[in-house]
This record gives C-alpha cells, structure tokens and sequence, in this order.
C-alpha cells in the first residue's frame, strides 16, 4: 500500500474492493463472518454484505454501529475501515472488519431491534403491495372519487374523468355539483349526507351530468372513512348503469303502454256492456213490463222480469269493475269514494276515506292509484278478516301520497309468494315512477303507501 500503511491480521475479516464495489478477494475470517466461501463473493458487489457500504474517497475511513448482512439473511452489527491504495495503476479498497456482535447486550437488542424493524417493513412493504394492486383493480373497474368531510373533491380516477368529460384539475377542489344532473331532489341528498355523515355506507343510483350535457347513470356505494365516530373523508365507488337504465325505460314505457292498452279495452268494454248492452236489457224490460199488463197469467213474465233485473244489475257491476265511469268523468277522488261505498255496502266492511288532494291529476295517474286502491281493499277483504279499513291520500312538499291501513291479520313478508294482485300494483307503481312499499306483521294488520315523487308528476306532464 503506497497511500496508507496497515498492518493486516490474519485473524481480522477483511476483503478488497476495487473502485465499482466489486469484491477481488477476501480472507477465511471474512468468509466465517459471513457465511460465504471466498470464491462466492468474487466479483460480488460488497452491498450484498454491508447494504450502506461507504469508501470515503481517497482518505481512509471508520464506520461504526453499521448493520452487515449474513448467507442466510441473519442481520450482525459490524464497524469497518477503508483504505484505499493503488497497484499497477488501479485503485482499490481495503475493507477491515470487525464484529460488534460480541461486545456488548446494547449491540444485541440493536440487532434484534433492526430484525424486527426489517420485519416490520417487509410487511409494510407487502401491505404497500396489495393496497396497489386493489387500487389498482378498483381504478381499472371503477369510478372513484374521494371527498374531505365538506364534500370537496381530493380524488378522482380516470374512469371519472372519462365518464364526465371533466379534467381532473376541473373537478378538484369542487364539489360534486358540477355532475348534479337535476334529476333528484333536494331531500334525495338530504337523506345521502345524513346516512354517510352518520357513518353509515349509503348505497344508490345517481343520474348525473357531464361536462358536454349529455346524462349518465351510476349505481353508487359511499364509504365513510372515519375517525372514532367521526368522518374524516368518503371514499365513493360508482359503476355505470346508462344502458341499463335505458332499458329499464324502454320496459316501462312499454308496461305502460300495455297497462294503458289494458284500461282502454276495459273502458271500451264498460261503455259497451253499459251503453248497448244494458241499454237494450232495459227496452226488454219495458216490453216485458207491458207485456205484463196485458195478461192476467204473470207468473213466468214475472220471473223473467225478475230474471233480466238481476241480469242488469249484473252487467252494471261487471261494467263498474271493469272502469268506472266516474273515474273519467270527475276524477280519481270521487271514483274512489264511490268505489269504497260499494265495496263498504257489499262486504260489510266499514272503509274510512280521506284525501287532502282536491285537483285532478293526469288519467293513468289517476288509474293507478285507482286500481292500487282497488286491489289492496280487494286484499283486505280476502285475507285481513277484519271490519274496518282506512285509505288517506296526500301531499306534501316532495309526494303525492296514498297510505292503506288494516289491523288484520297480517302476513310474514319473507314468506307469502307474489300473487298476480301484489305483483300488478308493483308494476302499476313502478310505470309511473312511484314507490310502494308494503308493511306486514302477523297479528298486527298491513300498510301498504305509494309515493309518487312530484318531481316525477312534472315530467310526466302534470297539468
């Protein structure tokens, strides 16, 4: 060595460097502490057995309390020197080593200290892994956006910006009313900021507005992050429904029309049997009344008669059922008193009646809370066994509303089977926009409301 002098000692690990930290040689004592054969470290990189390994330039160095690495990945405390020295031109290191693993317990827990701390990190560093990739997953498959507490958008991904024709600078900093479509009302986000804000996860389906006009819609899970009980940030995941929802128009506009072709043969058929039918049953009664005058024998003209009153008074109540007249003619409430003093004077079941809704409403409006009414009375009468009835219809700032109460019976929801009478008010409801819910417990009665959202009334063209 022509730059520094040491005196080597057999019994000190050491090893040559030369200047890319390749190692050229190491002695058996290195190999020892290490756990390498000379031959297996040759031509090695010197990281591979000090991870921090520093020359020091072209002055000889002292590192101290530095961590070396073992063949089976066992962590030692070691210090080592550098010194650097030339031969035939080249530059090379010496690396003298010595071992702090038996020199004091404070290197022992420092060792077992940095185990745990490459433990740790290791699994930090999977945990890192498979939190990527979910991201990764839920970017490829998702719309997402993160939120702070107040609703201001921190995160979106690309499919977001895809969807709304939005930048990301755009909707950072702002707040979801850049997508609000119109479409919900004010009580709908009312009651989605009061779920998530509680902490609870709010599921839906939101249609929104892009940045071009045009609507979509997304099938929508809100999660709250939280701290103790407290949100700190939502994280939504959306998934686009456009076409299915267009669908799902297409079949209801299509029920429509068949539930509209349905009342149509049904007023057709009323008007017929009521107008002609009837009409001509009743000039036979007349004939048969003046028939009746002119004989003194009026026992058969009497039973026929007889016979073709109850015939009339039978295509009257089939013409009824089939579309009441005063449903056209005056409208849905005075429809449906008549039909509850009817059914009230027939059944002998006694049906309060009372509506806070005086104006007219579009006729398959009208038709629909008639024929619901109709059907869930009809239920009472087959399943409830009760005497008493109720039916309410209102309105208030958001619904137009229609509630129908028994204390009867009752059934289990989970276990009564869709007959045809539940499954046509729910088709009736779902054409029109509307919502109805049906309540049950047994021995306790049924409720069943119909909300039809005001919103809905105007687009579908309320007068």
């Amino acid at each position: 060595m022509n730059q520094q002098q040491y005196t080597l000692k057999e019994e000190e690990p050491h090893l040559v460097v030369d200047q890319g930290g390749l190692i050229q040689s190491s002695n058996i004592k290195c190999g020892e502490l290490f756990g390498y054969s000379c031959m297996e470290v040759m031509e090695q990189p010197i990281t591979m057995l000090i991870p921090e390994f520093a020359s020091g330039g072209k002055d000889s160095s002292a590192y101290n309390g530095k961590i070396g690495i073992t063949k089976n990945g066992a962590p030692i405390v070691l210090s080592y020197h550098v010194y650097p020295f030339s031969l035939i031109d080249m530059s090379f290191y010496m690396v003298v080593i010595k071992n702090q693993m038996e020199r004091s317990t404070e290197n022992q827990l420092l060792v077992q200290s940095q185990i745990k701390l490459t433990n740790l990190e290791k699994v930090l560093q999977q945990s890192l892994g498979e939190l990527y990739d979910l991201k990764f997953a839920i970017d490829e498959s998702s719309i997402v956006a993160i939120t702070n507490p107040k609703g201001i958008i921190t995160y979106v991904n690309d499919k977001f910006c895809e969807i709304s024709k939005y930048s990301k600078e755009d909707l950072i900093g702002q707040t979801h009313r850049m997508i609000n479509s119109g479409h919900h009302s004010f009580q709908f986000f009312q009651e989605l900021w009061k779920t998530i804000s509680a902490g609870r996860v709010w599921k839906g389906e939101i249609k929104n507005k892009a940045k071009d006009g045009s609507y979509y819609w997304v099938d929508t899970t809100i999660v709250p992050f939280l701290r103790g009980e407290t949100p700190y940030q939502y994280l939504a995941i959306r998934n686009e429904i456009t076409k299915r929802k267009k669908v799902e128009e297409q079949l209801k506009n299509l029920l429509t029309k068949v539930i509209n072709l349905q009342e149509e043969e049904r007023r057709f058929l009323s008007r017929e049997l009521h107008d002609q039918i009837g009409q001509k049953l009743y000039s036979l009664l007349i004939h048969v009344n003046y028939l009746k005058s002119t004989t003194s024998e009026n026992t058969v003209i009497d039973q026929v008669e007889a016979d073709i009153s109850n015939l009339i008074e039978d295509i009257r109540e089939i013409s009824w059922q089939l579309r009441p007249s005063v449903l056209d003619d005056l409208g849905l409430i005075p429809a449906i008193r008549s039909f509850i003093t009817r059914f009230s004077k027939f059944y002998h079941i006694k049906v309060t009646f009372t509506s806070a809704v005086s104006r007219r409403l579009e006729p398959y409006i009208e038709t629909t809370i008639y024929r619901i009414a109709q059907e869930s009375l009809t239920n009472i009468r087959k399943y409830a066994d009760v005497k008493e009835a109720s039916v309410h219809i209102g309105e208030d700032d958001n619904d137009l509303f229609m509630t129908i109460i028994d204390k009867g019976k009752g059934f289990n929801l989970e276990e009564i089977s869709r007959n045809v009478g539940l499954t046509s008010m729910e088709e009736r409801a779902d054409s029109i926009g509307a919502n109805l819910i049906i309540q049950s417990e047994v021995g306790k009665g049924t409720k069943i409301e119909l909300n039809i959202p005001k919103f809905t009334l105007i687009e579908k063209g309320e007068k």
